[in-house]
């Protein structure tokens, strides 16, 4: 499954009303560890039907990270249910990404 543009205007319907976990990855394009991160979430997006993944550029919607309080990026949350249950901060391993699902 490709990796879906997550913005204030579709994040109810493809986040909160997800039928399915979902990662969200907070990023912004002058982000160095947001780079490394970003290939590895787009190969977890790629090999897993079983999750809907996202991808949530801070700089176009301030809004949505400032609602999950996000003060360092690259921040990947696992939402279920429209809850976050899991995050992480920093940029980490293909392996501990998918701990996290």
């Amino acid at each position: 499954m490709s990796v879906l543009t997550v913005t204030h205007d579709n994040f109810d319907q493809e986040v909160l009303k997800a039928d399915k976990k979902v990662l969200l990855d907070f990023w912004a394009s002058w982000c160095g560890p947001c780079r490394m991160v970003s290939p590895i979430v787009d190969e977890i997006a790629d090999e897993r039907d079983d999750i809907k993944v996202g991808k949530i550029n801070v700089d176009e919607e301030p809004e949505l990270a400032a609602a999950f309080g996000i003060s360092s990026i690259p921040t990947l949350i696992v939402m279920e249910n429209g809850k976050p249950v899991r995050q992480s901060v920093g940029a980490i391993p293909k392996a501990s990404i998918l701990e996290m699902l």
